[in-house]
């Protein structure tokens, strides 16, 4: 499957009130492993930047002055999308930004939906996480994602470890989530069905590379929990 993790910056909030978008980066996976891939553009928006988005991006008006305009780059961004499952944080937000720039340029262009799936990660992580904090800050710090290079919000940055953030959410634990907790609360019985193995499992071992970036991720967990995860204490040999 290929996948592309978008995020976008704006002039303001509200699409609704003529804000536009001033930056979109895009991050591709397959098969839920980054490639290397990567697409990223400064808009002019041909009008002024809020204050507050631009304290939250640091992006400023003068900046965009020589930046292309989105009918320059249309074609390339939705030939890079085309086709793919798009991974958004908020995907209300860009991709309603995104789907009024396309309606500037005429009925042709559709909408991003008629191109993309689209697969929301904060309503993903409600879902997961009722009741708490799900910004992206907040789903990296609760998942280990190493976030330390994200002084200010920018598209390609913060696509880049949403990425991380949704390979988090989907891997792991996760395949334990089987809803069996709510089902037991509800007095409903679950069944496992046996598993038989016809042959011998094939066992993939990491290599240097995989291995490092466990560690690397460990590393990260270690730092949020401030000591040592629960994975390197199951691999710490046994104190008699």
């Amino acid at each position: 499957m290929r996948q592309i993790v978008l995020d976008t910056e704006t002039t303001g909030l509200e699409v609704r009130q003529g804000h536009r978008l001033i930056e979109i980066a895009c991050v591709e996976m397959i098969e839920r492993r980054p490639t290397g891939r990567h697409y990223q553009t400064y808009l002019n928006p041909d009008r002024a930047i809020d204050e507050g988005a631009r304290q939250v991006t640091g992006i400023e008006d003068e900046f965009l002055l020589d930046k292309p305009r989105f009918a320059d780059v249309v074609e390339e961004f939705l030939a890079f999308i085309d086709g793919a499952e798009l991974i958004i944080h908020n995907a209300t937000f860009d991709v309603g930004f995104i789907n009024a720039e396309l309606a500037r340029l005429g009925e042709s262009f559709g909408r991003l939906e008629d191109r993309c799936s689209v697969l929301d990660t904060l309503a993903m992580a409600r879902e997961r996480y009722p009741g708490q904090r799900n910004s992206l800050d907040a789903l990296c710090k609760r998942l280990g994602v190493d976030n330390s290079a994200r002084d200010l919000h920018g598209g390609l940055i913060d696509a880049q470890l949403l990425a991380d953030v949704y390979i988090a959410m989907t891997s792991g634990q996760v395949v334990l989530d089987l809803g069996f907790e709510g089902a037991q609360e509800k007095g409903v019985a679950v069944t496992l069905a046996p598993v038989v193995l016809d042959r011998r499992p094939r066992v993939l071992r990491a290599d240097a590379d995989e291995t490092a970036a466990h560690e690397k991720r460990l590393d990260a967990l270690d730092k949020s929990a401030g000591g040592i995860c629960v994975w390197r204490r199951e691999e710490a040999p046994a104190v008699h």
